[in-house]
């Protein structure tokens, strides 16, 4: 059973994420988005320590709100003027939006549903694997490794560098 300051310092946890994500889509100024990303990646991480997943909140520190932030906003700083709003959507956009989004959140529903049918039944005690499991699972390029997918956002974040500064270069 969980002590109930372990349970308050969840929902503290997952009540900054949906805060800080609502507002990383809703506010009008890039520069703001990209901090309140930031925000939400750290409380990600901190969900993670939670946990007991030390190493993925460390990844998640150190790749996601470290550098990708980083980066998000290096390209923003190159390619706009950072004190702009950005415009407002029609309201046609806004409904496809909002279309869209309820799709994408009932695929994700039904997916977890039918993966997770005996729910509620008791599962056996996890295991955390070493370091050793964990690189190769991730550096592998056997079945269920992720070498390839890895490389494939390595070039993809490539791509974006290049493109910023491509259009940076045209002003």
């Amino acid at each position: 059973m969980e002590s109930v300051g372990s349970i308050i310092c969840y929902w503290i946890i997952v009540l900054a994420i949906v805060i800080f994500s609502i507002l990383t889509v809703t506010t009008r100024k890039i520069l703001r988005a990209a901090t309140y990303l930031l925000f939400t990646l750290f409380a990600t991480a901190a969900l993670y320590f939670k946990l007991d997943y030390e190493f993925l909140g460390t990844v998640q520190i150190a790749v996601y709100a470290g550098g990708i932030v980083v980066l998000f906003v290096f390209s923003i700083l190159l390619t706009t003027r950072p004190g702009d709003n950005s415009e407002q959507l029609a309201s046609r956009k806004k409904l496809l939006g909002v279309i869209g989004a309820l799709a994408v959140a009932g695929a994700a529903g039904w997916a977890l549903c039918s993966r997770c049918s005996d729910i509620f039944t008791s599962l056996p005690a996890m295991q955390n694997p070493d370091m050793k499991e964990i690189g190769t699972a991730l550096l592998g390029s056997g079945y269920q490794q992720y070498l390839l997918p890895f490389e494939a956002v390595s070039v993809l974040l490539l791509a974006c560098i290049i493109g910023g500064v491509v259009i940076a270069r045209k002003r």
